[in-house]
């Protein structure tokens, strides 16, 4: 028999998720006089960055503009200051104009100083199973850890699980994939590998440029920059797959160093056609993944230089899923808003980060910067694409149906390709940031979060770091 147990606290902000939106939505709240409770599935903060292996921060910047600030550019120097990260560098892939690696591990101590010193109540191990409704309102969400099953009453509901777990179990419609199909980007086990001869390496780059496109935008950032980030080796990847070595469907490699030298994450493998919220779909994507990371490794050994003695730190530790349910919301974010830069009234971020569509079908990725309307293309390249930004308006976290409900992280309303956009954990900083402000901001007047005045909350975010253009 199932026994259900009220929980004593109650809250006026309850996150269900704590990767960065949900983490920053849970420290915003708390700094703005809210009571806030924050779960997560984990023991740690940080979502794709600590739990999948993803890296660096893509990106903080528009061209050498900083479009995202605030809660995210403290979380920055705190790993700046500790030695856990070198701060933003230039992007030596030549994809965008500044990326910011760092430390998982300090990471993950970061986060837990920032949500503690907010004086936010967390429970990690902990499971979102159901919610309680009445009328048009959330009282309650139901959980389960070590404790057993608990019932956690609130004012304000914040849903930063990612896949709109919450909001999915509360009856908020939403779209799953690409309108058209409903197919999703592929899921990517990251690799970290230690060992490398980063020198050996850069040196074969830059020996033959030719072979590497994107090195042609800005072969200086290669050559300048201490931490090495590039795309490549695409001849011989394609003969280890026709020879029947390799099996991912994709087109290049990927290698980003770390702060550490010798250093890499290799975000290369891909799985197709698996669902990010099917428990099934999951667990065959976490096995590829896997044997898609192996396959890869004993390839760089044989076949790239500096990798000979590398040796691989772990894979994940989780599969990285960039994209499953999207809310339908108030509004829908477009990729016309997005390359369009539309005005909006109600914009509580920006960011700079291109539209950026990994094929779910197999090989192929799509780029197209704000403002550019066309694929970006290696030939064609201009450097500034990079200075192009587009604003993100607060009616994307906010439902039709509920008035209690604020939805954040990649789940917000917004289409596929404005989806790919606006995914990356830079971005989910700032309109975590915003989300909680917003909840701490209905709670204190009893508002719907609907009906808060949004200059008012445009003015706290400005006041408290956040780069918002009115």
């Amino acid at each position: 028999m199932i026994h259900v147990k009220d929980l004593k606290e109650s809250y006026d902000v309850i996150v269900a998720g704590g990767g960065m939106s949900g983490a920053f939505a849970a420290i915003a709240a708390a700094k703005n006089g809210a009571k806030v409770l924050i779960i997560d599935q984990n023991g740690y903060f940080g979502g794709t960055l600590t739990a999948n292996g993803v890296g660096p921060m893509m990106t903080f910047f528009a061209g050498e503009k900083q479009v995202i600030q605030g809660l995210g550019e403290d979380m920055v120097q705190r790993l700046v200051k500790r030695g856990y990260s070198p701060g933003h560098v230039l992007d030596s892939t030549n994809y965008i104009s500044y990326v910011t690696p760092f430390s998982a591990e300090g990471l993950k101590m970061v986060l837990d100083e920032m949500v503690t010193e907010a004086g936010c109540d967390v429970l990690f191990h902990t499971y979102l199973i159901d919610v309680e409704l009445k009328e048009k309102e959330l009282t309650s969400l139901v959980v389960s850890n070590k404790d057993g099953i608990s019932r956690i009453h609130g004012k304000v509901f914040i849903d930063a699980s990612g896949d709109a777990d919450l909001a999915t179990q509360a009856g908020i419609p939403f779209q799953l994939g690409r309108e058209a199909d409903n197919a999703m980007q592929p899921m990517t086990m990251n690799m970290k590998v230690y060992g490398v001869d980063t020198k050996a390496l850069r040196q074969a780059v830059l020996a033959e440029p030719e072979k590497f496109p994107r090195l042609n935008r800005d072969l200086n950032v290669m050559k300048n920059t201490e931490i090495l980030s590039f795309v490549g080796f695409d001849e011989e990847f394609k003969r280890a797959k026709e020879n029947g070595e390799i099996s991912i469907p994709r087109e290049d490699i990927l290698f980003f160093e770390t702060g550490t030298p010798g250093e890499f994450i290799m975000n290369t493998s891909r799985i197709i056609n698996e669902s990010g919220v099917s428990a099934a779909g999951l667990t065959r994507a976490e096995m590829l993944g896997r044997e898609q990371c192996e396959e890869l490794y004993r390839f760089l050994v044989k076949n790239i230089p500096g990798f000979e003695q590398a040796q691989v730190a772990y894979t994940g530790p989780s599969v990285g899923v960039r994209g499953t349910r999207q809310i339908r919301g108030v509004y829908t974010l477009t990729n016309e808003d997005v390359l369009e830069n539309k005005d909006f009234q109600t914009a509580i971020a920006h960011s700079g980060y291109p539209i950026d569509i990994h094929n779910p079908k197999g090989e192929g990725t799509v780029s197209v910067h704000s403002n550019q309307n066309e694929e970006l293309q290696d030939h064609a390249f201009n450097r500034d694409a990079f200075n192009s930004y587009y604003k993100i308006p607060y009616e994307i976290m906010i439902t039709n149906e509920l008035d209690n409900l604020i939805v954040t992280g990649r789940c917000v309303s917004a289409s596929f390709e404005a989806q790919a956009a606006i995914r990356t954990t830079p971005t989910m900083t700032a309109i975590g940031q915003a989300a909680g402000t917003a909840a701490a901001q209905a709670v204190k007047w009893g508002q719907s979060v609907k009906e808060i005045d949004i200059p008012k909350l445009q003015d706290t975010l400005i006041k408290q770091g956040s780069y918002i253009e009115k």
